[in-house]
């Protein structure tokens, strides 16, 4: 056991220096093959030990010790406009890779106890090769966080509660070019390199399962982070104010399910308290409610899945005053968190009793926005952003 949890450890931090991409807000829609080819449904449906950071009280249902290690290849397509005569220009950060990495054991018939890393949210453009002066600023965006979890799960009598404290790892890089002087004094950004923090929190969660229906609920905590140097130094060289804080929002949800003759249909929701957390009020983001419907067909040693996530994009334009028009290029320009609708196919093949694959794939339909802006983008920038990816995990059960 000792020897599968640092090798566990190992793959996920050999993952790590690759970045996420947004979905809900910044948020992937769910970690782990099982939850993604469901639309992300994980509150009131067990998936193991991939239930980690979805609901922590639902790792009870492992019977004995579960390893799953997998990822998530990430494409996104992001065209932005900002004006100044170039047209719409393709984002370079078009490929990234997420790991996820969880391992669970029953340790008696009332305790459960595990270990989770997993790629959880980020968002980042790249524009830094298009002509300078004229290509969306040189736009260079990237945040990259990622969640350590130790979940610890009591059940009895069919209900399960949990917590699970998190340490949170996160970077941030912002940089860019201005065809005119910025108030530094010079064409360019003056944030200087990747900055990195790591910051604490918590989930709790409880689930209760009563014949062929599970009834789930969690909470997970905000995590402050601070990056050094990027998000004040950025606004200031384009004539605002802001601190360094970038919080990672509150959440809370609910779920259900329910299986009968092989078939279990899942339901999720949950609130994104963007408007409340450090950082991201700044920039105007509202709350989101995220809504989740999930469809699985399970036989002996295969399963199908379905799914579709919804979520209203959490930023929204804003008027009045000369800042609040640079917000909205800031927004679409270089956190285009802009998408709502996902929808997703999955399944799972067991070669034996011990070992069995996870695939799942998310479609993202494309949207677009165009916000008020800045007189020296011609006064509007319009974005355009869709995402597909594939995920895979490969599970050990013993």
């Amino acid at each position: 056991m000792k020897r599968s949890i640092k090798i566990a450890v190992a793959a996920a931090l050999a993952l790590s220096a690759t970045s996420a991409f947004a979905t809900n807000g910044d948020n992937l829609i769910g970690v782990g093959a099982k939850a993604r080819g469901m639309g992300g449904a994980g509150i009131g449906m067990s998936h193991g030990a991939e239930s980690a950071l979805a609901n922590p009280a639902l790792i009870s249902s492992v019977k004995g010790t579960e390893i799953s290690f997998g990822g998530t290849i990430f494409m996104p397509d992001v065209q932005t406009n900002v004006g100044m005569g170039q047209g719409s220009l393709k984002s370079d950060a078009d490929l990234s890779v997420i790991p996820e990495v969880a391992v669970a054991q029953k340790v008696s018939d009332n305790f459960t106890w595990g270990i989770g890393m997993f790629g959880t949210a980020g968002m980042g453009t790249d524009y830094r090769n298009e002509a300078a002066g004229t290509g969306n600023f040189n736009m260079v965006t990237n945040l990259q966080l990622m969640q350590f979890a130790v979940p610890l799960a009591y059940s009895t009598n069919g209900f399960s509660v949990a917590v699970a404290p998190i340490l949170q790892y996160g970077s941030l890089d912002i940089n860019y070019y201005s065809p005119g002087a910025l108030a530094n004094g010079t064409n360019y950004s003056s944030t200087k390199g990747v900055a990195q923090d790591l910051g604490m929190g918590y989930s709790v969660g409880a689930a209760y399962t009563m014949n062929n229906l599970t009834l789930g609920a969690v909470y997970k905590s905000a995590i402050d982070m601070q990056y050094k140097g990027q998000i004040s130094q950025a606004m200031f060289d384009f004539g605002m104010t802001g601190s360094d804080n970038l919080e990672q929002p509150a959440e809370m949800g609910a779920g259900a399910s329910y299986t009968m003759d092989g078939h279990t249909l899942a339901v999720d929701y949950k609130k994104i308290k963007w408007a409340d957390a450090k950082g991201y009020k700044d920039f105007g983001w509202d709350d989101q409610n995220v809504y989740v419907i999930g469809y699985q067909y399970a036989q002996d040693a295969w399963a199908v899945r379905a799914g579709w996530n919804h979520a209203k994009s959490p930023i929204k334009e804003l008027s009045g005053s000369a800042n609040a028009q640079k917000i909205n290029m800031f927004n679409l320009l270089g956190f285009p968190a802009i998408v709502e609708d996902h929808y997703t196919l999955g399944g799972s093949y067991a070669f034996t009793k011990m070992t069995s694959l996870d695939l799942a794939y998310v479609y993202v339909p494309e949207t677009t926005e165009t916000f008020v802006t800045t007189a020296a983008t011609g006064g509007s920038t319009t974005t355009k952003h869709s995402q597909d990816a594939v995920s895979f995990q490969l599970n050990f059960a013993f």
